[in-house]
């Protein structure tokens, strides 16, 4: 026999009615958050589940035996991903710091939990996707999402906008396209070192190595690898770098707190390990060991210090001279790689001429000088076709000698300078690709520690990993 609805209203009980209020009362936050209207067609589903159950939603819960197990371990899964999909898509996520760059104000093995609220959350443009993988599942080994359906770029209201100094999370820019066993240096790196190499198809040439390079895969902006670095340059500014000091808008700015640089540490005899441990330097920068310097048939280490760091080891008994900089010591070659990849600008890592960071709706005056700072941004961040003809700027199939911007772009550089690869290497980071900025470090494992022997790094745990930030 069928029951009325209003047999079904009548049968609710309170705790359910205040169920339902609370949940509908987050959905239209929710709503109007992300400025949609349409998504309030959505709602008679959450009326149906909490109130007239037209739907048979819990019809496992009349059943018996395994049937009813198995279903209870299904729904509370099911519901379980669903909230993890929304706190990771609006609220935060964890992220774990995978590499150097910014030692020592981030240590490899930290565990942070990055706020999306504080810029924005970006709505996901790729909305179907496994919550708790960026982009591959493991053991398996196959996409964590499914490419099809992309939304459009959505950024709901933030706190504030990014502020110079702020320690930021971003999807990778130049992570669209991976050649999976080789992910580092990336897809763009490779091709150009091939085509140097004289393969005139370098994408033929890797297709066709599969061995080697593996598959190569496209992935969406939001399922591209996490990076995390220091904001520089923001949109508008004007940017250079000379002897390794950073300039905006002619100014040299403050350096962060735990900078640190490469050294050449001339030395007349090996230093222990115990000594660069208890000053800081990790295991991975000192097992490389001493080098010897064919021109001067002396010896040295090459080190990435801190100046409070650099203090001390200067003043060690087996240091024979000055510590210089790589940039200082013109023992290396610091301009490979550098961007925009394959310039003739002449630049290095530790110095980069004077250009302007696109900012949105402002428009630049395009040359065929400037357009390799620029092409990567109009053409791909962009969506534009871009090319050059008999001399001249085509964009979208028209002569263009100007260009406005529809995204603001960062600069983005790591406080381990000479150990980062960021936007020295690979230019802008666009707005799109924004992800949040790290809270707090909620864990830390000492990969060079044993379990009972500091493993566990138990004075990073809740410390603040952005200390400069205000929330």
């Amino acid at each position: 026999m069928k029951r009325s609805f209003k047999d079904r209203i009548r049968d609710i009980k309170t705790t359910r009615w205040i169920r339902f209020g609370v949940v509908s009362v987050i959905f239209f936050f929710w709503v109007a958050w992300m400025g949609n209207p349409w998504l309030l067609f959505l709602w008679p589903i959450l009326i149906d589940i909490y109130i007239t159950a037209y739907v048979p939603w819990g019809w496992w819960k009349n059943t018996k035996g395994p049937t009813r197990v198995v279903m209870g371990w299904v729904d509370a899964i099911i519901y379980a991903l669903i909230l993890v999909y929304f706190i990771f898509a609006f609220i935060g996520q964890n992220y774990m710091i995978p590499s150097s760059s910014l030692e020592k104000s981030l240590l490899v093995g930290d565990y942070l939990w990055v706020n999306k609220s504080l810029y924005g959350p970006r709505v996901p443009q790729t909305p179907l996707h496994f919550p708790l993988e960026q982009h591959t599942l493991p053991i398996i080994n196959t996409k964590s999402y499914i490419e099809n359906p992309q939304l459009p770029y959505h950024r709901l209201p933030g706190i504030r906008e990014i502020k110079r100094g702020d320690i930021v999370v971003f999807n990778y820019p130049q992570g669209d396209t991976v050649a999976l066993k080789i992910q580092n240096p990336d897809y763009y790196q490779i091709t150009y070192d091939l085509k140097n190499n004289g393969i005139s198809d370098p994408r033929a040439y890797m297709e066709a190595n599969p061995d080697v390079f593996g598959e190569i895969v496209y992935r969406p902006v939001d399922r591209r690898e996490n990076y995390v670095k220091r904001a520089i340059g923001l949109p508008g500014e004007r940017l250079m770098i000379h002897n390794d000091t950073v300039f905006i808008n002619g100014q040299p700015i403050a350096e962060p707190d735990h900078v640190q640089f490469n050294y050449m540490i001339p030395v007349n005899q090996p230093i222990p390990a115990p000594r660069w441990e208890e000053i800081g330097v990790s295991l991975d920068d000192y097992s490389a060991g001493m080098m010897f310097d064919e021109h001067t048939g002396s010896y040295y280490y090459n080190m990435p210090l801190t100046y409070e760091m650099k203090a001390k080891v200067e003043k060690w008994p087996e240091v024979s001279g000055k510590l210089l900089t790589e940039a200082q010591s013109k023992r290396y070659d610091l301009s490979g790689g550098i961007f925009p990849l394959g310039n003739n600008y002449g630049w290095s890592r530790p110095d980069m001429g004077e250009f302007w960071i696109p900012k949105r709706g402002s428009t630049l005056h395009l040359t065929l000088d400037n357009l390799p700072i620029y092409e990567r941004a109009i053409r791909v961040y962009e969506g534009n076709q871009l090319e050059v003809k008999d001399g001249e700027i085509y964009i979208n199939g028209n002569p263009s000698d100007y260009y406005t911007f529809k995204f603001d772009y960062y600069w983005m550089m790591g406080d381990n300078r000479d150990r980062s690869a960021d936007s020295r290497y690979w230019g802008f980071v666009p707005e799109d690709h924004i992800v949040g900025s790290p809270m707090f470090v909620f864990a830390s494992f000492d990969k060079d520690k044993g379990l009972f022997d500091g493993k566990i790094r138990w004075e990073r745990i809740f410390r603040s990993a952005n200390p400069d930030n205000k929330w």
